[in-house]
C-alpha cells in the first residue's frame, strides 16, 4: 500500500496553528469534514482522542501518527500536517511534536489499516525526509516530498 493512495493534496496541511493536541486534532478533524472525507467532526474526535487514552500516537523525533476506525467510511484516508512551533503530544520521548499524519480507516479494515500505519512508520524513519518536511514551504511542495519518499519504498 502507498501513502499516495491514500493521501490527497487537499488533506495537507503546511502550517498548523493549534497550540494543543486537542486544538491541532480539531484541525484535522474541520480539515476532512470541509473535504467530505468525514461525516461527523464529533465522531472523528471522539474516535482518535479514545485512542490517545490507550496510550498516545506521539512516537517520539517529532512524530505523531493520530488514528483510528470509523463507521460509514468507505476506504482509507491519510491527512498530514506541520506544526513549525511544536505541539505537546505527550511524545514517548517528551520532545513537542513537528510532523503529522493523521489515519482514519473503516471499521471494517484491520489489515489495510496496520498496513498503512507500517507504511507511514517506514517513510518517517528516514531522518533527511523529516527534515525536508519541516522546510517545505507550501502544501503542495509537502506533498511532492511524501510522494517521492513513498516512491522509494516501492509497492
Amino acid at each position: 500500500m502507498r501513502l499516495t493512495d491514500i493521501l490527497d493534496l487537499e488533506l495537507v496541511l503546511p502550517d498548523l496553528q493549534g497550540e494543543n493536541k486537542r486544538e491541532v486534532l480539531n484541525e484535522f478533524a474541520a480539515l476532512l469534514d470541509s473535504r467530505e472525507k468525514i461525516r461527523d467532526q464529533n465522531g472523528f474526535l471522539e474516535v482518535i482522542l479514545a485512542r490517545e487514552a490507550l496510550g498516545s500516537t506521539g512516537i517520539g523525533e517529532g512524530i505523531a501518527i493520530p488514528h483510528g476506525k470509523l463507521k460509514n467510511m468507505d476506504r482509507l484516508v491519510l491527512a498530514c500536517g506541520i506544526s513549525h512551533k511544536g505541539v505537546d503530544f505527550d511524545a514517548m520521548d517528551g520532545k513537542p511534536v513537528h510532523i503529522f499524519f493523521v489515519l482514519i480507516a473503516p471499521e471494517d479494515s484491520p489489515g489495510d489499516h496496520l498496513k498503512a500505519l507500517a507504511r507511514i512508520s517506514r517513510v518517517l524513519k528516514n531522518r533527511e525526509f523529516r527534515d525536508r518536511l519541516l522546510e517545505a514551504g507550501s502544501a503542495k511542495e509537502l506533498y511532492q516530498l511524501i510522494c517521492e519518499e513513498d516512491e522509494k519504498y516501492g509497492s
